[in-house]
C-alpha cells in the first residue's frame, strides 16, 4: 500500500511538472494598447516609454517615430529596439508638438503603428498626467482601480470619493459613499451613489473591476442597498428606506450585491447579498472568536477579490467576516446573468477555518493546475471553494504572496499576525502557499501592525521581511542582514533594476540611498496608512505608476519614471496574479502587489502564465 501511495504522489508530480500549461484552460485578458508616453526632461530631452505585451513574442523589437510639427516623422532608433521598450529621445524641438509612436517589428518587417502620445509645445518639465477631478463638496478622492471600461485598449480610472467616514467600531452617520469613472483625460464618465444605506469607511465600500463576461469590458461590481443610483439614476430598491439607527449604524434592511456596466454605470444585475447579518454575535468578538459582538464591529467587516476560479474568466469575490466565522462568496457574471459559483463558510469557532482572515486578501494559483485559490491571511480555500488548509496562526493586517525564495519552488505566503493574547502565536511568519508549512515564524505573543516581504536588497539572495519590531532588515530565515527600512507600507518597481524601493506617503526611497521622488502638491490616502490612490504598471513599460491626489482634492497625477532600464519585460497587467492584485488594491487595509513569479535582482527565464488576450465584442 504503501509503494502504491508512492506511485500516485510521483504520477500526480510529473503530471504538474511535465504538462504544458498550453494544454490548460488559459486565462482571459484585456486587449491593451501600447500605452506609449512621453515626457519632457528639459534641456531637449524626451523619456518615452511604451508597453510589451504579454502575447509578444520573445523576438519582438520597434522603432520609434516622432512627428515634429509639419515634418514628416523620423524614426529615433538606429538598430530596432530589442532590449528594452524605452528611450531618451535628446533632440526633440519643443518649440512645436511632438508625436510619439512604436511600430513593433516583427520577423523583419514592421508592423501597424501604435496609437501616437503628442507632447504639446512648450510642454512643461514634469512626470505626471493630471486628471482634473470634480469632487463632489465635502468630498476627498480616496482608493482608485483601473479598467479597460469601453474596450478602447487603455485604461479608464474609477475612484472611491470619500465623504465623512466612520471605522465599524464607531458610532455616528457617514456620508454616502461615491464612485466616479473618468478616462485619463479628465473625462467623467459616469457617478454611481451607494446611498445612505451603505456606511462609509475602509472595512464597508470594497468595489472590483474587472472584466467578468469576457467582452473586452471591464464591469464595477459591489455591495449595495435601497437607495443606491446607478450611473444612469436608475435606483436599486426602495428609494425612501432608511435603515440606520440612532448610532448611524446599518444592521437591518436588505443588502445587495450589484455589477455595473463599466461603460454607463448602469446596474445590469442585482441579487441579495451572501451572507446576509445572521447573528450578529455570530461573527466572533474581542479577542477573535472569543465572546460576542452585537454592535456591528464584526458583522460589517468586507473584504472582496477577484480570481480566475475556472481558469478562463474572473469570478468576484464578496467576503464578510474574519475575526470569527468567515464567508466567502463567488459570483459570475456571464452572457448578462448573474449566479451564484459556490460559498466558503467557517460558520462556527469550532471550525479551524474561523478567525484566520485578513484586513484583506490575496490570490493566487498556489497549486499551479491554472486556477485560482484565495488566501484569505491564514487559510487557502481551493478554486472550487473548499478549504485547502488552514496554518492555525490567526487574524492579521497585512498579506504578501508570490516567489518570495530563490531556493524552494512555487509560491510563499508572507504576513503578520495579532496574537498577543496568544502566547503560543508568531506576530510574523511566512508559509508555503501550497501546502503550509510554516517556513519561518517571531516575534512571538505579539501584535504586529506593519510589515513587508519584497526584494529591496539586491547584496541578499531573494525577497526579504521588515515588520514592526522587526529591528532590521531579515532574510527569509529570520537573520538580520541590515538596518530597517525608512518605511514598513507599499513597495513599488520605480528605478533601472529589478529590486523593488520603497513607496510611502508621497515619496519614493531606495533602501540605503536614500530619497528618490517626491509628488510635491500631493499627499497620501488613509491616514497613518499612507497610501497612495493606486500604484500599478498603467502606463509605458512593465515598470509602476503611482496615482495621488493634490492636497487641493481638484486632481488626481498619475506619476511615472523617467529613469532608463536595460531591463525588458512584458506589461505586468498582462500576468494574471499581478493584474488581480491591482483588482483588490483598494479593500480595506491596502497592500501592494506581486506577481506569481519572482521578479528582483537575479531574476532569470521568468516562465509567464499562459493567457489569451480578448478583442473587445461587439455589442
Amino acid at each position: 500500500m504503501k509503494a502504491y501511495k508512492i506511485l500516485v504522489g510521483l504520477f500526480i508530480w510529473l503530471i504538474f511538472t511535465f504538462l504544458p500549461e498550453s494544454s490548460w484552460a488559459q486565462r482571459i485578458m484585456e486587449n491593451l494598447g501600447r500605452g506609449l508616453v512621453a515626457i519632457n526632461q528639459g534641456g531637449g530631452k524626451v523619456f518615452v516609454s511604451w508597453r510589451m505585451l504579454g502575447n509578444d513574442p520573445e523576438n519582438i523589437a520597434f522603432n520609434l517615430y516622432r512627428k515634429s510639427g509639419s515634418k514628416p516623422p523620423t524614426k529615433l532608433n538606429k538598430p530596432p529596439l530589442s532590449q528594452s521598450t524605452n528611450f531618451v529621445d535628446t533632440n526633440a524641438d519643443l518649440k512645436f508638438a511632438n508625436e510619439y509612436f512604436v511600430k513593433p517589428i516583427l520577423q523583419g518587417k514592421e508592423q501597424a503603428a501604435s496609437t501616437s502620445f503628442t507632447l504639446p509645445a512648450q510642454a512643461p518639465v514634469q512626470q505626471y498626467f493630471s486628471i482634473p477631478l470634480k469632487t463632489p463638496t465635502g468630498y476627498t478622492p480616496n482608493d482608485a482601480s483601473v479598467g479597460d471600461l469601453d474596450g478602447d485598449g487603455e485604461y479608464e480610472i474609477i475612484l472611491h470619493q470619500t465623504g465623512r467616514s466612520r471605522d465599524t467600531p464607531a458610532n455616528g452617520f457617514t456620508d454616502e459613499p461615491i464612485f466616479q469613472a473618468y478616462k485619463l483625460n479628465g473625462t467623467l464618465i459616469w457617478e454611481i451613489n451607494l446611498g445612505k444605506n451603505i456606511r462609509e469607511g475602509a472595512h464597508y465600500t470594497q468595489f472590483i473591476v474587472v472584466d467578468m463576461d469576457g467582452d473586452g469590458r471591464a464591469e464595477f461590481a459591489c455591495k449595495t442597498a435601497d437607495g443606491t443610483k446607478d450611473g444612469k439614476g436608475k435606483i436599486i430598491g426602495d428609494a425612501a428606506a432608511d435603515w440606520r439607527d440612532q448610532n448611524g449604524k446599518i444592521l437591518k434592511g436588505p443588502e445587495y450585491f450589484t455589477v455595473f456596466s463599466g461603460q454607463t454605470g448602469e446596474a445590469l444585475a442585482t441579487t441579495n447579498y451572501i451572507p446576509e447579518r445572521g447573528d450578529l454575535g455570530g461573527w466572533g468578538g474581542v479577542g477573535g472568536n472569543g465572546g460576542n459582538d452585537n454592535t456591528g464591529n464584526r458583522v460589517d467587516r468586507f473584504v472582496a477579490g477577484a480570481a480566475y476560479l475556472d481558469g478562463q474568466l474572473p469570478s468576484v469575490l464578496m467576503c464578510r467576516g474574519y475575526y470569527g466565522r468567515s464567508v466567502i462568496a463567488a459570483w459570475d457574471y456571464r452572457n448578462g446573468q448573474l449566479t451564484s459559483r459556490w460559498v466558503f463558510d467557517s460558520q462556527n469557532r469550532e471550525n479551524p477555518y474561523s478567525g484566520m482572515g485578513n484586513h484583506g486578501l490575496s490570490i493566487a494559483d498556489v497549486d499551479h493546475d491554472g486556477k485560482d485559490e484565495i488566501i484569505y491571511g491564514a487559510m487557502v480555500v481551493d478554486d472550487n471553494g473548499q478549504g485547502l488548509f488552514t496554518t492555525r496562526l490567526r487574524h492579521g493586517d497585512a498579506l504578501h504572496v508570490t516567489d518570495l525564495d530563490l531556493s524552494r519552488p512555487g509560491l510563499e505566503v508572507f504576513g503578520i499576525h495579532e496574537n498577543e493574547t496568544n502566547a503560543a502565536g508568531p506576530g510574523a511568519a511566512l508559509y508555503d502557499a501550497r501546502t503550509g508549512e510554516i517556513l519561518w515564524r517571531g516575534h512571538e505573543g505579539k501584535d504586529v501592525g506593519r510589515g513587508v516581504a519584497a526584494d529591496i536588497d539586491s547584496a541578499n539572495p531573494g525577497a526579504e521581511m521588515w515588520f514592526s519590531g522587526s529591528d532590521g532588515l531579515l532574510n527569509l530565515k529570520g537573520e538580520k542582514i541590515g538596518e530597517n527600512p525608512p518605511s514598513t507600507n507599499f513597495v513599488i518597481w520605480w528605478d533601472g533594476d529589478l529590486t523593488r524601493e520603497l513607496l510611502d506617503g508621497h515619496h519614493i526611497d531606495k533602501y540605503q540611498a536614500g530619497r528618490l521622488f517626491t509628488a510635491e502638491g500631493c499627499t497620501s490616502n488613509n491616514g497613518s496608512k499612507a497610501t497612495p490612490v493606486l500604484s500599478a504598471d498603467i502606463l509605458g513599460d512593465w515598470r509602476e505608476e503611482v496615482i495621488f491626489r493634490t492636497t487641493n482634492n481638484q486632481e488626481l497625477r498619475i506619476f511615472t519614471t523617467t529613469i532608463p532600464t536595460e531591463h525588458r519585460l512584458p506589461t505586468l497587467m498582462h500576468e494574471p496574479q499581478y493584474r488581480l492584485a491591482i483588482a483588490w488594491q483598494n479593500v480595506a487595509y491596502n497592500q501592494p502587489p506581486h506577481p506569481s513569479f519572482y521578479l528582483g535582482n537575479g531574476t532569470k527565464n521568468i516562465k509567464w502564465p499562459p493567457i489569451i488576450i480578448k478583442l473587445v465584442r461587439s455589442k
